[in-house]
This record gives C-alpha cells, sequence and structure tokens, in this order.
C-alpha cells in the first residue's frame, strides 16, 4: 500500500481534502494527521479497524486508546454527569494538549450502553471510564469534525519509538502503513498530552506531557460565592456549613478543601470590608460544629461574581443585586434555598439566628445532594 501525503495549511487547511480523510476514516482506513503537541493516527472505533491500529503500532489487540473530539461541547455526549472539577477542567485547558479520564457511575453507564453500539460502548469505556482529549488544531478538529463516527487517536508511531512531531517522522515509521498523511508542519509543543485524572484523591498525573500539575490545579479549582447584604451573617453562616458538608460528601478535612480543588467564598452588597461576623452567627455555626469566628466582610463586585463558578444568593433582592452587577452570571446564579428568601436575622435575638441557620443548613444539604462531586 503507498501512503499519500496531503500538504495542508496548519491553520486554514483544504477542507475538501480534510472530508477526503475523514471519509477514509469512517471506512475503517487509518489516517496521520497533526495535533498541537504530536501526530496522531485517527482510527473509527470498531472492531476491525482498531485490529488494524493495533497492528501498526505494534500494540496487542485489545489495547484502549483515548476518544479524539473536535469541541469541548461534545463532553457530555460521552459523559453524562461529569465531576465539577472536570467541568471546570475541560472548559479552560480545551482545546488543548490535555487528556482527562473520566470516571462514570452506574447510572451513568447503563446511560450510555443504550447510547452507543455495543462494541462502540465496550471500547470506549473501559474500567467505568473514558479518557477524552480536545486538540488545539485547525487541522484536526476539521477531521474530527467531519467524521461520523466516533474517533481515537494515538500517537502515529510505532511502540517504542518517539512519538513524530511532523511528516516525515511519520513516514519515517509508518510509510505503507497507514492510507494518507496530512502534513501540516511541525507540531507545537513536541511533546505529548498530559494524562490526568480527577477522582477522590484530587488531580492525578497519569502521564506527564505539556500541561503542569499546577496549571492543572489551577485550571480545575471550583468557585462558590454566598451573598446577602452585610456579609455578617447569612453569608458566612452558609458558607461555614456548606464547607462543612462539603468536606463530609468529598471525605476530606475543612482544611484540605481548597487542596482538593474548591474554594468557598462570601460577600455582601452592601460593600462592608473587614467587619467581623455577628456573635449571634457565630454562636448558631458553632451549634452545629461550624466555626465561622475568623470571617471578615468582603464586597460584592462584578469580578468577584465573574471569578466564581456557581453563586448563591440569600434572597431575591440580592440575586437582582448580583445579575445588575454581572448580567451574564444569570446562568450560575441560583438562590440557596431555590424560590424562597432566606430572611435577614440582624438585630434579632439568638433564637432568630438559630432558625436561619436551620434554613440555611437544610438548604446547603439540598444543594450540596444536586452537585456532580
Amino acid at each position: 500500500m503507498e501512503t499519500k501525503v496531503y500538504e495542508l495549511d496548519p491553520t486554514e487547511p483544504d477542507l475538501a481534502k480534510v472530508r477526503e480523510a475523514a471519509e477514509l476514516v469512517d471506512a475503517g482506513k487509518l489516517v496521520a494527521f497533526p495535533t498541537e503537541t504530536v501526530y496522531g493516527i485517527a482510527s473509527r472505533v470498531a472492531a476491525e479497524p482498531l485490529v488494524k491500529l493495533s497492528n501498526v503500532k505494534g500494540r496487542q489487540d485489545g489495547k484502549y486508546y483515548t476518544l479524539h473530539i473536535a469541541e469541548k461541547s461534545e463532553l457530555s455526549k460521552y459523559v453524562p454527569s461529569p465531576d465539577l472539577r472536570a467541568v471546570k477542567l475541560a472548559a479552560n485547558a480545551w482545546p488543548g494538549p490535555l487528556t482527562l479520564v473520566f470516571e462514570l457511575g452506574e447510572q451513568d453507564l447503563r446511560q450510555q450502553k443504550t447510547a452507543f453500539e455495543k462494541d462502540v460502548f465496550e471500547y470506549l469505556y473501559k474500567d467505568s471510564s473514558i479518557g477524552i482529549r480536545c486538540p488545539d488544531h485547525a487541522v484536526a478538529k476539521a477531521l474530527l469534525k467531519a467524521t461520523n463516527n466516533p474517533v481515537v487517536a494515538p500517537s502515529a508511531n510505532i511502540t517504542g519509538h518517539p512519538p513524530p512531531v511532523d511528516a516525515a517522522a511519520v513516514l519515517a515509521q509508518l510509510a505503507g502503513k497507514v492510507e494518507l498523511v496530512l502534513d501540516a508542519g511541525p507540531c507545537r509543543y513536541k511533546t505529548s498530552s498530559t494524562v490526568a485524572k480527577i477522582g477522590k484523591k484530587g488531580i492525578e498525573i497519569l502521564r506527564p506531557g505539556a500541561c503542569s500539575a499546577r496549571e492543572l490545579e489551577a485550571k480545575a479549582q471550583v468557585k462558590f460565592l454566598f451573598v446577602c447584604t452585610g456579609n455578617t451573617c447569612r453569608s458566612p453562616m452558609a458558607a461555614g456549613i456548606f464547607a462543612k458538608y462539603l468536606a463530609e460528601k468529598t471525605g476530606c478535612e475543612l482544611d484540605q478543601l481548597e487542596e482538593k480543588g474548591y474554594k468557598i467564598l462570601s460577600a455582601g452588597t452592601m460593600g462592608m470590608v473587614g467587619a467581623p461576623a455577628t456573635a449571634e452567627a457565630v454562636a448558631a455555626c458553632a451549634a452545629g460544629s461550624v466555626d465561622i469566628g475568623r470571617h471578615s466582610s468582603s464586597a460584592l463586585s462584578a469580578g468577584l461574581i465573574a471569578d466564581c463558578d456557581l453563586v448563591f444568593a440569600m434572597t431575591h433582592v440580592h440575586r437582582e443585586n448580583i445579575l445588575a452587577l454581572s448580567p451574564a452570571a444569570a446562568g450560575k446564579c441560583l438562590m440557596l434555598a431555590e424560590n424562597t428568601d432566606i430572611p435577614d436575622p440582624i438585630g434579632q435575638p439568638q433564637r432568630i439566628y438559630n432558625d436561619c441557620a436551620q434554613l440555611i443548613e437544610k438548604a446547603v444539604n439540598k444543594r450540596i445532594g444536586e452537585l456532580a462531586i
């Protein structure tokens, strides 16, 4: 077999040639193509082409490879209920040199089993997980977008040899073994993607690559913001109670939450800075083993809202204040207690604060239960 080579512009590839390559992949043929890291071999997820792929790479038949997607929005097609941190990391790091391994629960696996053909499901989902990559290269994106089937794409090298970073290196190893090589010049990073998994242990680097662990941790951190008026009673109580239950759900200590990838903040619409929580709020939380004694009030700002992933308002008025500062936050700004306002206990006796804390705890429990963590 003679391997054809198409030279392409790395930023504006000839779409007719890309469509021809996609038709070959859909037909079960193998096509080498560039990504921002190294060149890969595109293969349709089906028994025959996967056997061919393993033979070309010199790997044992049945080897699992990473699914490649054209757009990060395709994630939900393959992972119905991803972990919040994984969603954040994918949003910040894709497209890019990162392969993410997602763990799926039994319910999601049952759903996926009905969504795909039997052999596709059994190949993509190994040990209740799936590895996915969304490359940052115009040729890779165009090829993946043009295919009509799920595509995997390991590096275009024979096992034990260096991954190729240009078309010449691909041909040196695979000439006559793949149908087509899309040549768009050298790869940007010239090293493999980082492979990472997010689980109870936080971010685990399964294979070092173009992204550092520190970069990934920063991009995966999920921030929750609680908002009331003065930020001296309701919102600090909510933040403290939320932290307690989030730590319990994730199986860690309170002081490990940031290490696990979660940050919990509170702020007030009044703009007060540096005020402590009221003594009554501190006492109400302490009764539930929550310590907010070191709280210092912060002012709500558009920047703070934009920096957070979920914003919980104590009342409808607070939500209106939040959206007035940041209209774009509508999709992530929720009432803590759904459609119910949590009344302000300021200036009231301790029992009113205790009742308020109980309302907050009930609402927090419900919200925590809704989170994919």
